[in-house]
C-alpha cells in the first residue's frame, strides 16, 4: 500500500506545503488573537492541503509533455509512465471540489471566494505559455493563503485589513523571488522551447538581481506587518533570522553557479516560513501574559 501511494505523494509534493501553510496559520492565529478554534484550524489546514494538491496535480498533468522534454524533469512520475495522466487529472479535480466544499464549510464568504482562488491556482500552470509574469502569478497563488485564513477565522472583510494584506504582499514577493532562482535552472530550455520566464527573457543575472530586490520588499513588508499587527521582540527576532536566511540563499547562487539552487529554493525558504510562524505564535503567547 505504501509503495503504491509513494508516487502520488511525490507527484503533489506535500512537503512543499511548508511554503504557504505556515503563513496561512500565522494569519489565522493573528485573526483569532491566539489559538484559533479547533474546527476552524483543522479546516484551514485541510483547505491548504487540498488546494495545494489540486494545483500541483493539475500542473503536473498540464506540463507532462514539457516535463518529458526537459532533462531536469524527465524523471517525474508522468513522463516516466509511473502514473497515468487521466488519474492525475482526476486527482486534481477531486482535490479542487474538496477545497470548495471545505471552504463553504468554513463560512459562506470563504466558499464563494474559493472559485476565484481556484482560478488563480489552476491558471498559473498555463501562464508560462504566454507570459514571463508567471512567477508573479505563482506568488499571488501562495499569497492568497494568509488572506483566506483571515477570512476563515473572521468570516468577513471588515475592520483593519492591513495586517493580512501586508503579510500577503510579503508572501507574494518572497515566493516570486525564490521561484526566479529556481527558474534560472531552466532558462536555456525555456528559451529553446518557446516558454516564457524572466530568466529566459532577460537572462539569469538580471533574474537573480530582481529576486534580490523582491526579497528586500519582502523584508520591508514583514516589518510593516509586524508594526500594524503590533507584534513585539519575539517576532522581530524571528524576522531577523528570516532575513539572514534570505541573504544566505542569494549567496548560494550566482549566474555562473546554480548547483545549489535546490537548497536555496526548498530548505532555506522552508525555514523562513517556519521561523516566522513560530515567531508570531510565541510573540502572541508572550504578549498575552
Amino acid at each position: 500500500m505504501i509503495a503504491a501511494l509513494r508516487p502520488w505523494f511525490s507527484l503533489v509534493r506535500f512537503g512543499h506545503s511548508i511554503f504557504a501553510l505556515p503563513f496561512a496559520l500565522a494569519s489565522a492565529w493573528l485573526a483569532a488573537g491566539g489559538l484559533p478554534a479547533g474546527r476552524v484550524l483543522l479546516l484551514v489546514v485541510l483547505c491548504a492541503v487540498s488546494a495545494r494538491t489540486a494545483a500541483m496535480a493539475f500542473n503536473r498533468w498540464l506540463d507532462r509533455r514539457i516535463d518529458a522534454a526537459n532533462p531536469r524533469t524527465a524523471a517525474r512520475e508522468l513522463p516516466r509512465g509511473v502514473l497515468a495522466a487521466p488519474a492525475v487529472l482526476a486527482l486534481a479535480l477531486c482535490a479542487a471540489l474538496l477545497f470548495v466544499a471545505l471552504a463553504f464549510t468554513l463560512n459562506p464568504l470563504c466558499g464563494w471566494l474559493s472559485f476565484p482562488v481556484l482560478a488563480v491556482l489552476l491558471g498559473y500552470s498555463a501562464f508560462k505559455r504566454f507570459s514571463a509574469a508567471a512567477h508573479f502569478v505563482l506568488g499571488l497563488a501562495l499569497a492568497l493563503a494568509p488572506l483566506g485564513a483571515w477570512v476563515a477565522v473572521r468570516g468577513h472583510l471588515e475592520g483593519d485589513l492591513a495586517p493580512p494584506l501586508l503579510l500577503a504582499l510579503a508572501v507574494l514577493t518572497w515566493v516570486t523571488g525564490f521561484d526566479l532562482i529556481y527558474a534560472c535552472q531552466d532558462a536555456e530550455f525555456d528559451r529553446a522551447s518557446g516558454l516564457h520566464s524572466i530568466p529566459a527573457r532577460f537572462g539569469v543575472a538580471r533574474a537573480l538581481a530582481l529576486s534580490s530586490v523582491l526579497h528586500v520588499v519582502t523584508f520591508v513588508a514583514l516589518l510593516g506587518f509586524a508594526r500594524r499587527a503590533e507584534l513585539g521582540a519575539v517576532f522581530h527576532a524571528a524576522l531577523l533570522g528570516a532575513g539572514v536566511l534570505l541573504v544566505w540563499q542569494h549567496r548560494l547562487v550566482s549566474p555562473g553557479d546554480l548547483s545549489r539552487a535546490d537548497l536555496a529554493f526548498f530548505a532555506l525558504n522552508g525555514w523562513v516560513a517556519v521561523a516566522l510562524f513560530f515567531g508570531l505564535v510565541l510573540d502572541l503567547a508572550w504578549s498575552s501574559h
